[in-house]
């Protein structure tokens, strides 16, 4: 049991790490293009773990369950409004900009 607990903790920090390394390094040209591909793969996110609180069997689990749901959600919304708003920028059919 407690080998599992420390291996999911260094899986979780090593791809926060991996994570941070690899979105440091895009150019300033390609963060929307990301953004949309990760608003993608942060949907899925959001459909694996109301599938995972699903299943879940005590309040603990319920709890992580819900935690997880409620943090996808504002993941993949927080990342639909950054890429509306870089967008914005872009437009062209703004007046005074």
């Amino acid at each position: 049991m407690t080998a599992d607990l420390y291996s999911a903790i260094f899986i979780a920090v090593l791809a926060a790490f991996t994570g941070y390394e690899v979105i440091s390094r895009v150019p300033v040209l390609l963060h929307t293009p990301l953004m949309s591909g990760s608003n993608f793969v942060h949907g899925i996110v959001l459909v694996g773990a109301m599938f995972a609180l699903g299943f879940a069997n005590n309040l603990p689990e319920e709890i992580i369950g819900i935690l997880a749901v409620v943090m996808a959600a504002m993941n993949v919304t927080g990342g639909y409004v950054v890429t509306e708003r870089i967008l914005e920028m872009f437009d062209r059919t703004k007046k005074g900009g």
